[in-house]
């Protein structure tokens, strides 16, 4: 046989991988994968708008259609939703952030009178176990150290309320995905769902499981938050700090950033009883703050969010954790919605290799019934029943048959 072999008409066979198309498939398939990376490199700097963004939309997409059916235009509505979140997460970040530089510049000009009065060093020395423990700050310098500490408080608390650069554009880039999440939410939706290789029952399987996954999440790590503000002002109205029911509202807010958290006041508060001699209130305050308000929002979180989710503890707890270690901040929600996302994907590879063998099933009972019992009807499934070869049909059968068909014909004619 020849090199090139011929089909039936003659024309000669290209060989499958040196054809041309076969080449530019290759070249398309890498062009779209090299073009998926780039677009991840260039949307990693802005991973953490983008997931808050999505957040933010579904969270508010209820708040952004009430509003579209009032206003019938949805352009304006997403304008106002958008004005709403951005008004409410400037509104508790100027208030959070006066409180803390405010208390901070205060708290470090406490400890800096306290540290160059010595008046620290005459409360360690009127306890005789703790005099040693004053000699060896004495020898650390940690007196210089502390007054550093406390200018860097002051001068930190300033930058922070401040903000970067960075930070900012972070906002106004979320705020900007915000408004057309709102406003294009169908047409993204139906996009995604066109690109997608899933039916339509299967995406919206997906996209309902990733609100959901969202909303549990969030509504989480609120519920988190106000439990370790709670906690926080308790402590505090129980010691007998000053302002106990500002200061749980900040821990609360404060609890809600994942780089920050209720740290930001119970451990300044902590050395401020410290330099007031209160020591066993220091370190009520400290374990009080490190084991249990630190440590219930590794423990709420993954059983608020796994309850809604109906996933067990220790996954929604791993998903949340190594989406922190993972993508940082924004790996609370990222992480999470991975997960459930894989989930489904999962399901659907089960839900279709069950249906799958529920159809060779059918097939093979079909098969069965045409071999043992003839053809089979196909509107209705239905054997015919087949005469053996070997009978003959009497006249008698055939006369009786006759009278017994036209009696039923006037029945059902009646």
């Amino acid at each position: 046989m020849n090199e090139r072999e011929t089909n039936p008409a003659g024309t000669p066979i290209a060989n499958e991988w040196g054809s041309r198309g076969h080449v530019q498939t290759l070249v398309l398939m890498a062009a779209t994968v090299l073009g998926i990376y780039l677009c991840y490199r260039l949307a990693t700097p802005f991973l953490s708008a983008l997931v808050w963004a999505l957040a933010l939309a579904v969270l508010f997409s209820p708040f952004q259609r009430w509003l579209e059916s009032k206003l019938k235009r949805p352009g304006l509505a997403a304008l106002i939703a958008v004005l709403v979140v951005a008004l409410i997460v400037v509104v508790a970040a100027t208030f959070v952030g006066q409180r803390l530089v405010h208390e901070a510049a205060k708290g470090a000009e406490i400890i800096k009178t306290k540290v160059e009065s010595g008046e620290w060093r005459r409360a360690l020395e009127s306890h005789p176990r703790l005099a040693p423990v004053a000699d060896w700050m004495e020898r650390q310098n940690l007196p210089g150290t502390v007054k550093t500490v406390a200018t860097w408080m002051t001068t930190t608390g300033s930058s922070f309320v401040k903000g970067s650069v960075v930070e900012l554009i972070g906002l106004l880039v979320t705020f900007y995905l915000l408004f057309f999440f709102l406003r294009d939410r169908l047409a993204a939706l139906q996009l995604v769902q066109s690109l997608s290789p899933l039916s339509e029952a299967e995406m919206d399987r997906v996209f309902d499981r990733v609100a959901d996954t969202v909303f549990a999440t969030v509504y989480g790590m609120l519920a988190v938050a106000a439990m370790q503000g709670l906690l926080g002002g308790l402590m505090f109205w129980w010691l007998g700090l000053p302002a106990p029911l500002l200061w749980g509202v900040v821990m609360a807010l404060l609890a809600v950033v994942p780089v920050l958290g209720a740290y930001v006041v119970w451990i300044p508060a902590a050395l401020f009883l410290v330099m007031q001699g209160e020591w066993g209130k220091a370190l009520i305050l400290s374990v009080w703050g490190g084991v249990v308000v630190g440590t219930i929002d590794n423990l709420l979180r993954p059983i608020l969010v796994g309850k809604r989710l109906k996933l067990h503890s220790v996954l929604a707890c791993m998903s949340v954790v190594g989406g922190l270690i993972l993508f940082g901040p924004s790996g609370i929600i990222l992480g999470p919605v991975i997960l459930m996302i894989t989930v489904v994907l999962l399901e659907i590879w089960r839900s279709r290799a069950a249906a799958e063998a529920t159809a060779r099933v059918e097939s093979a009972e079909l098969s069965r019934l045409e071999n043992d019992g003839g053809p089979v009807a196909p509107d209705l499934g239905i054997p015919f029943p087949q005469q053996p070869k070997s009978s003959r049909v009497s006249p008698g059968d055939a006369v009786g048959g006759k009278h017994i068909l036209c009696g039923t014909l006037t029945k059902l004619k009646s």
